[in-house]
């Protein structure tokens, strides 16, 4: 059985907002998107804020990362240190995060995190990054 690629495609700057709601609802600005901030700025030192792209992922994942062509020295608790891009830095953030989320008490929204990371990990297990990308979570 042939398995299909998993793409992406780039939220509109008009459509962010009601992407983010569908998926996530109140959930997106009060918890999920701070928190993919905050572990950005942890694991990479030199990551200073930035302007982030949002991507929808066909099969149904979400997730975001910084709009820059920079590399980020990246520094994790579970002993990686590498450097990944702008866009594998996203995907380990949120990956981070959604992780993190699903262990709240809130069991719908535990579940919507649980599945983001599964979407986003088969994703990630397809980016060229992906080595890096798995040390950083592992």
């Amino acid at each position: 059985m042939t398995r299909s690629k998993i793409s992406r495609q780039q939220v509109s700057d008009k459509n962010r907002i009601q992407h983010t709601a569908a998926l996530f609802g109140i959930h997106y600005p009060l918890n999920i998107e701070p928190a993919i901030y905050s572990i950005a700025s942890n694991l990479a030192p030199d990551y200073r804020g930035a302007y982030w792209e949002f991507y929808s992922l066909s099969n149904g994942g979400f997730y975001m990362a910084p709009c820059s062509d920079k590399a980020y020295q990246v520094s994790c608790d579970n002993g990686f240190e590498g450097k990944l891009s702008a866009d594998a830095l996203g995907i380990t953030a949120c990956l981070y995060a959604y992780s993190h989320l699903s262990f709240t008490a809130n069991p719908s929204f535990a579940d919507i995190c649980s599945n983001h990371y599964q979407w986003l990990r088969s994703y990630m297990l397809e980016h060229i990054e992906a080595r890096a990308i798995l040390s950083a979570i592992d």
